[in-house]
């Protein structure tokens, strides 16, 4: 099992959020928008820390933010800005000059604190408002699952462990990033408007970038036969007809492959892409590029499962009109709108809740609402009459709760 793909799952930023509600009736060409706000790198789960010095075997860690009742750690901090910076060296590799890779990574690094804090707002109010993700958790638990070629959860479970990550910490970072998505897509997607003026103007203003060789946008639903024995094929083949029966009846491909799909696209609706002539294997190229828009193909038998696709749109050489580039225009300007508008919103929840950050973490943290007190965590003589003694933690976190 690829480490990296197991890890996909905790160090990704915020799911992607709803697609805008203008464009929910058509079959977007693009994916779906990412919400990428500035404000939701996902936390890993904390690494053990070895206890203080002098303080009898109790386990102390450095608190640099509170956010309500939660708290944020030096090492949690610490271990953002390390996933921020691996990220980036995935990201850059082969692309890119150290000095790129450099400012690359002091750029995610910056607002490491303020992302976390910011989703922290986020979970707290998804919770708040009554939000339940286990679904949606035990579906991606399940994707990874195949995706690592791995015959059942437990095996996954012992994949996890086998990295040093806690299992439960590993469901939670999942669980946190969907119900992040939620929020993100009732609270600020929901809210979003795009008018048809607006895409006739960005139209006008761009329409050299519409100027296409042939393409077809796909999407997919995907029943994996990996790892599974022959007696188990004509189950897996039923479950595609029958997916692909369902679409052919009038349910909805995106909904049908979010709940039926195997494949990683599962979430975005089961969207694999745009793709010219001599991109796609032989066998495939000369089906969907004979096919026109919302047509389907049979159940398609490969060596990862059973495929059915669907053509999204298919794109003539040359000049594409408004109407075939309508959504992809609406994807855009949503993005736009995205980031200031959920940018305003998180300002909102923090002006809502009780932020306090340590001295000197105040800039990077985007600001709170105060700073919490440097305070010893050497013992002192209470003022009590009994004189008993007792640890001054403020700024620190006990195992125990002291």
């Amino acid at each position: 099992m690829k480490k990296w793909v197991i890890f996909g799952a905790l160090c990704a930023v915020v799911f992607a959020a709803c697609e805008n509600s203008a464009a929910q009736d058509k079959p977007a060409a693009t994916p779906p928008p990412q919400s990428k706000p500035p404000a939701a790198v996902t936390r890993k789960p904390a690494a053990p820390v070895l206890p203080a010095p002098g303080t009898n075997g109790k386990t102390i860690e450095e608190i640099i933010a509170r956010v309500n009742n939660e708290i944020i750690t030096r090492s949690e901090y610490e271990r953002a800005k390390a996933s921020a910076e691996d990220d980036a060296k995935q990201e850059c590799a082969g692309k890119c000059t150290p000095d790129q890779l450099r400012a690359d990574v002091d750029e995610r690094q910056k607002n490491v604190l303020r992302d976390l804090i910011d989703q922290s707002l986020l979970v707290q109010r998804g919770k708040d408002m009554g939000v339940s993700v286990e679904p949606e958790v035990i579906k991606k638990l399940d994707q990874i699952r195949i995706q690592n070629n791995l015959g059942s959860m437990e095996d996954l479970e012992k994949a996890v462990s086998s990295q040093s990550v806690n299992w439960e910490d590993f469901k939670n970072n999942i669980r946190n990033g969907i119900l992040t998505q939620r929020v993100i897509s009732n609270e600020v997607g929901s809210h979003l408007n795009i008018s048809k003026e607006e895409v006739q103007k960005y139209y006008d203003a761009h329409q050299k970038e519409f100027i296409r060789p042939e393409q077809v946008a796909l999407r997919e639903i995907v029943v994996s036969t990996t790892g599974k024995k022959d007696s188990e094929l004509p189950d897996l083949k039923k479950k595609a007809d029958t997916a692909l029966q369902r679409v052919k009846d009038g349910e909805d491909f995106a909904q049908i492959a979010k709940r039926l799909s195997d494949g990683s696209t599962a979430k975005d609706g089961g969207f694999l892409g745009i793709y010219k002539r001599g991109e796609l294997a032989k066998e495939l190229e000369d089906v969907v590029f004979k096919m026109k828009k919302n047509e389907l193909t049979d159940v398609l038998d490969t060596k990862q499962g059973y495929l059915v696709l669907q053509v999204m749109e298919h794109y003539d050489e040359g000049q594409q009109p408004l109407q075939k580039v309508e959504n992809e225009i609406m994807d855009r300007l949503y993005t736009q709108k995205m980031e200031p508008a959920l940018r305003e919103y998180l300002k909102t929840l923090r002006e809502q809740s009780y932020v306090i950050i340590k001295p000197g973490f105040q800039d990077i943290a985007g600001g709170g609402n105060s700073e919490i007190q440097e305070v010893s965590a050497t013992p002192e003589v209470s003022k009590s009459k009994k004189g008993h003694k007792k640890f001054l933690l403020f700024g620190k976190r006990s195992s125990d709760g002291a």
